[in-house]
């Protein structure tokens, strides 16, 4: 037909434009993501490590396989739980004194609390390297929000200063002895020969109480805007790219 020839003429100029298009897309994707700077790698860690009972992930150390980085399941237990202010028993608990900066939370303050304590399932126990868990540590935190002229007197280290009118929060993370945990992390012998799951493989120790679908959402919770709009960044993209293919097989 007449009309066909221009027609067809174009597409082979419009697949590349598609395609270069489509990668521009999915880069600004990426750019976004990996603006949620931590959050995103522990969300994608714990989602891609391989799944083990708790029986087997100690026999990952009992017989010498320890370079495997997996994740288990099971009951928090402790000998040495503390109090918080309700009485619940705690095992671990991090308090942070935060400042807003541009986009971003800055810690100024950063206090922890924790004793030893593992997991543990009808009988099997393994223990969790407290001193490497530290921004792996996800469960749905408390805030208090405010501006730095709320904060007591005395309240900042000498040396530090923040503008009256600076965004300033208190968030609080905690574990509790009565919750069941999702643990991630390399199972290793520790040094009294018991196993235990601590950092290792590149990667840092998760520790976990909630779901994980929920657990994402706790991760994404900051950057919910940002991640939103990677979502539809990269879906736009890869259909842009799968139309410029489509304009390159139509042109052939």
């Amino acid at each position: 037909m007449p009309g066909d020839g221009p027609i067809t003429g174009r597409l082979p100029l419009m697949a590349p434009l598609l395609v270069l298009a489509g990668i521009v897309l999915l880069s600004v994707a990426l750019v976004l993501v990996r603006a949620t700077g931590g959050s995103y790698r522990i969300g994608r860690t714990l989602a891609a490590a391989m799944e083990l009972s708790l029986t087997d992930a100690i026999k990952e150390a009992v017989d010498g396989r320890t370079s495997g980085y997996l994740r288990t399941t099971g009951r928090i237990s402790s000998e040495e739980e503390f109090p918080d202010e309700n009485d619940r028993p705690l095992v671990f608990r991090r308090k942070r004194l935060q400042a807003r900066a541009g986009r971003e939370w800055r810690t100024i303050e950063d206090e922890r609390t924790a004793v030893p304590f593992g997991i543990e399932e009808r009988g099997t126990y393994l223990a969790v390297d407290i001193d490497a868990l530290g921004d792996g540590l996800v469960v749905v935190p408390r805030e208090a929000t405010g501006v730095a002229s709320d904060l007591p007197e005395g309240t900042l280290a000498p040396g530090q200063a923040l503008s009256p009118a600076t965004p300033v929060r208190l968030r609080i993370d905690q574990l509790s002895a009565v919750e069941h945990a999702t643990v991630a992390g390399v199972v290793r012998p520790g040094a009294d020969g018991q196993p235990h799951i601590t950092a290792g493989a590149d990667r840092p120790l998760i520790v976990t109480s909630l779901a994980p679908a929920e657990a994402m959402r706790v991760l994404a919770a900051e950057h919910r805007g940002g991640v939103r709009l990677a979502s539809v960044l990269l879906v736009a993209g890869l259909a842009t790219i799968a139309a410029g293919l489509v304009a390159v097989v139509v042109g052939l």
